[in-house]
């Protein structure tokens, strides 16, 4: 009862047959000094861009041609922020990416779960060479693709709709692979044929048995490709224009001009920025609590 046998006797970590002290078992390393501040570092530099962004948003444009710049706030950051919403029209640019990112993420983690699942655990002929055409389109260059898509996009009078941006986004090869990779190693193949022994059809056997194992994986690649396509500019800054923009297809027209003002071209940037650190902030502990579950049943 005292001693608990220690498993890296086997392999060379402690001499065989020594057994452990009750008070090592199950007891974590803790963090020194170095590591908290290297870690007080790596927090410093990866803020930096955000905390300059809110000074450059509170300064006017002489301040920021002051040398050096400002490293502390300034006293314009709502006039600045006014000037930006209304410049840019980011009321309808903040709802028009929340809807094309939110539904491009739930697309994406649907049908990435479905092709996943079906890569992973069902048996078809040519599952390998659909798989590796499909890992394949992740070399392909966007900028390829522009042109046919936009043709596509013009022959079915969709230009300047938010269906031309969410509907090409709704599958990527990234997330089928993710969730492919994920799958074959968390979801037991017991488990299905389990359920199929109890009557269990296909819809009920991935409603039940494969979303409820998928979901961390599900979590993350909703918000890999929540944060992606709230980001992307490339394409619909081709698909869209200033009356109908996404944030960053908005964010645009506050550059424009001889002399832009680059503390409002902050501004909107910031604005455009927060929803982004609103949805970390809400949904990052419920992920990260994800990805260890699944790290655990793995």
């Amino acid at each position: 009862m005292g001693d608990v046998p220690d498993p890296r006797a086997a392999r060379g970590g402690r001499r065989p047959g020594r057994p452990v002290p009750r008070e090592e078992v199950g007891v974590s390393a803790r963090a020194g000094r170095l590591t908290y501040a290297v870690l007080a570092v790596f927090t410093v530099v990866s803020l930096f861009p955000l905390v300059w962004t809110a000074i450059a948003a509170s300064s006017g444009s002489g301040r920021l041609a002051r040398t050096p710049p400002p490293f502390w706030f300034g006293g314009e950051l709502w006039k600045n922020l006014s000037i930006a919403w209304t410049d840019a029209d980011l009321g309808l640019a903040l709802v028009n990416t929340t809807i094309v990112a939110g539904t491009v993420a739930a697309g994406t983690v649907l049908f990435s779960t479905l092709a996943g699942f079906a890569f992973a655990k069902l048996r078809f002929g040519g599952r390998n060479l659909l798989l590796l055409l499909v890992v394949g389109t992740m070399a392909v260059p966007p900028q390829l693709s522009v042109v046919p898509l936009f043709m596509l996009v013009a022959e079915v009078s969709w230009t300047d709709r938010l269906q031309a941006v969410v509907l090409p986004g709704l599958v990527s090869g990234f997330g089928v692979f993710f969730m492919r990779q994920y799958l074959v190693r968390a979801l037991p193949t017991e488990l299905i044929e389990a359920a199929r022994v109890d009557g269990a059809g296909g819809l009920r056997v991935v409603w039940h048995v494969v979303f409820p194992v998928a979901r961390p994986a599900m979590a993350v690649l909703a918000m890999l490709t929540f944060v992606m396509a709230w980001n992307d500019f490339f394409w619909p800054i081709i698909a869209l224009t200033q009356s109908n923009p996404t944030v960053q297809v908005a964010l645009t027209s506050l550059g424009r001009g001889y002399i832009p003002d680059q503390s409002v071209v902050m501004a909107g940037a910031l604005l455009g920025t927060l929803p982004l650190l609103l949805v970390f902030v809400v949904f990052g502990r419920q992920i990260v609590g994800g990805i260890m579950q699944g790290a655990v049943k793995g």
